[in-house]
């Protein structure tokens, strides 16, 4: 156990160094390019068509970590067909600025620092990186916080298949019992946090 978590640990500063500098986007130019975000992630339980899950809520997540994803999406470092249509037309700076409006969106809870939920042991080791109560603690990682319960499922499921690919979420997955993957959806689901990005 304790080979693991130095293994970790490691993992964990070695990520925590490398961590790109993000540019500030323009929230107002990305409310002009993120309409079309509203078509999917601004309906209240809206669901992907295969694996059914909802798409993620994307009010208050952190903008490194929205740019992160819209760029591997663009990239093909990121799989989803949907995502990649949307995103490969657009530029690195469109890229910042649709990831500020996305992440100005509501998120009162998310700025405050979210709402303490029961304590959930399971939950220890993604404090490191999603926070104490869901909410990221760098903007290159994400808020899971109030996020749907079926989307964790099965971003964790992804993780552990090899499907979604990240060297840290990748390492600590495969490190998740199987019949713990639904109890940590549960958890962080229930935490007060991110919110459906609904139109004006």
């Amino acid at each position: 156990m304790k080979i693991v978590a130095s293994a970790t640990a490691l993992l964990l500063a070695a990520t925590l160094l490398a961590q790109p500098a993000f540019a500030e986007g323009d929230a107002a130019a990305g409310k002009e390019l993120g309409y079309t975000c509203l078509g999917c992630h601004g309906i209240e339980g809206y669901r992907n068509a295969y694996p059914s899950y909802r798409v993620p809520k994307l009010g208050g997540q952190k903008a490194g970590y929205l740019e992160i994803a819209l760029k591997g999406y663009r990239d093909g470092t990121r799989q989803h067909p949907t995502m990649a249509a949307q995103a490969t037309s657009l530029t690195d700076q469109e890229i910042q600025d649709v990831s500020a409006y996305l992440a100005s969106i509501g998120g009162d809870s998310v700025a405050a620092g979210g709402t303490q939920g029961t304590s959930f042991d399971k939950a220890a080791a993604c404090t490191a990186c999603h926070g104490q109560n869901g909410i990221s603690v760098n903007a290159a990682w994400p808020t899971l916080a109030g996020q749907h319960e079926d989307y964790l499922f099965n971003a964790l499921n992804q993780y552990r298949d090899g499907t979604r690919k990240d060297p840290v979420m990748s390492a600590q997955a495969a490190l998740i019992a199987e019949e713990d993957v639904a109890k940590l959806a549960r958890y962080y689901s229930r935490l007060e946090g991110l919110e459906t990005t609904r139109p004006e």
